[in-house]
């Protein structure tokens, strides 16, 4: 009886759920909005290497997104089409 009580013990616990252990980090999102920057390449790459001097390496916990003038000003106008 010993023996099966232990089979079924050993069993039981290769059959038991493990949790994750996997950490998951969190991802920042960070939006510019650009207006009238006249040079704005040169701004979003300041602020790229600014962030990742700081550890915020965009792809693995830092995700931008930058706007301009321009699509607002697009969106704005669809709006008022619709």
């Amino acid at each position: 009886m010993k023996r099966r009580e232990f089979i079924a013990l050993v069993s039981g616990a290769a059959a038991w759920p493990f949790p994750a252990r996997a950490q998951q980090t969190k991802v920042w999102r960070v939006g510019a909005l650009l207006l009238g920057i006249a040079d704005a390449e040169s701004f979003r790459a300041e602020l790229r290497e600014g962030l990742r001097s700081n550890a915020y390496i965009e792809g693995q916990n830092l995700r931008l997104e930058f706007r301009s003038r321009k699509r607002i000003l697009l969106s704005f106008r669809s709006l008022q089409a619709n």
